[in-house]
């Protein structure tokens, strides 16, 4: 009889826990809270770890077919003067694999395409877990249980699952950043990764595979500010930068605003009974090193390939809370020394030392967290 696994949301961790699951040979049942999918969302880079995880999942060709390549990358003052560059092919070649550019909701089409559509439950609403694995949710048809093996809480930074499982875990923190995030349309040019870094502020070019380009506005702000139109707050704030960035703004037709937060003090386990967290729901990071979404997949393919170990659980936490939680340190800091710096002086000296520093080493330190393999998967 085949071991059965409830997976609580339809994230990009959770649809792909629930891949490798069923490449494991679980059952597999999905539980997800919104009542049907829409392609919301913007984009996000894939690098050398999370596209190794998919290769792990056998949707490797799949995504990168649907992705961008990166060619060139590098960082900017609002001037437009370059701090550094990495020349093309540079990363492919060390890590092997260049880093992707996609639609989140291309991604998230990927990996629910992959698993059979009875799999995944929508409108289903969690409302109590036991460490033995019931798991209680209000869906479509009412009151509903399932008992499963296996539970992994895949369901974001306000995760229901840690709540109920954890409840004296520390809440979310506001990390003082609020953030923007759009797509433009097809864009008539070529353009280059490119991240812009100002005193307190920030801004990022990600080109997709259709022409269009994701890019995203960060600056120092107190959550909870003011209300109201977000587009004109991002064209307010950057309108004065190099271009194409205003430009891009102003392409733009959706621009979505978040005040950024992150779990700033780690859990001190994954890991309860039957029980496991994975994803935003586990180690929630500020996006600074861009490795949220490739630290899921990390998850979800460890995950699958020890669960079913009599030790599995406990391999899993070992395996995966030591870096992930590294990781969600360094991308903090890195936000400290990057977006979030406003000392004039200080901020002067990053740029010298960015501009001095030869880009072999600046590459080594990029990929330091990008270079991971995924176990062998049964």
């Amino acid at each position: 009889m085949a071991r059965t696994a409830v997976v609580v949301g339809a994230g990009i961790g959770g649809l792909s826990a629930a891949i490798g699951l069923r490449r494991a040979g679980w059952d597999v049942t999905v539980l997800e809270r919104v009542a049907a999918f829409r392609p919301v969302g913007a984009g996000l880079v894939l690098q050398a770890n999370g596209l190794r995880c998919l290769d792990a999942l056998g949707l490797g060709e799949a995504v990168r077919m649907r992705g961008r390549a990166d060619a060139s990358a590098g960082t900017r003052r609002p001037d437009g003067r370059w701090l550094a560059r990495i020349a093309a092919g540079d990363l492919e070649r060390l890590l092997k694999t260049s880093a992707i550019g996609i639609h989140r909701a291309t991604l998230h089409e990927i990996l629910l395409g992959a698993l059979p559509e009875a799999t995944v439950v929508t409108g289903a609403q969690v409302t109590a877990v036991t460490a033995d694995g019931l798991v209680d949710y209000e869906g479509p048809a009412g009151p509903a249980r399932i008992a499963a093996d296996l539970v992994v809480g895949a369901d974001g930074i306000h995760s229901t699952v840690r709540r109920l499982m954890w409840p004296a875990a520390a809440a979310p923190v506001h990390v003082g950043v609020r953030a923007w995030r759009g797509v433009t349309p097809p864009w008539d040019g070529d353009l280059a990764v490119a991240f812009t870094w100002d005193r307190g502020a920030e801004f990022g070019i990600v080109p997709l595979v259709d022409g269009r380009v994701y890019w995203f506005g960060a600056v120092n702000a107190a959550p909870g500010g003011p209300a109201g139109d977000e587009k004109a707050q991002v064209q307010a704030r950057f309108g004065g930068w190099h271009e194409p960035i205003p430009a891009l703004v102003a392409a733009t037709g959706t621009v979505l605003g978040d005040d950024l937060a992150c779990l700033d003090e780690p859990l001190p386990t994954y890991v309860l009974g039957r029980v496991a967290l994975l994803g935003d729901a586990a180690h929630a990071m500020t996006p600074n090193l861009g490795q949220g979404a490739n630290q899921a997949l990390e998850d979800a393919v460890v995950l699958a390939a020890v669960a079913g170990r009599p030790d599995g659980l406990a391999a899993y936490d070992a395996q995966r809370r030591p870096r992930s939680q590294q990781v969600a340190k360094a991308s903090r800091m890195m936000g400290r020394f990057g977006q979030q710096l406003e000392n004039p002086i200080a901020v002067a000296a990053r740029n010298t030392v960015m501009r001095l520093t030869p880009p072999r080493m600046a590459l080594r330190s990029m990929a330091r967290y990008a270079d991971w393999h995924p176990p062998a998967q049964t």
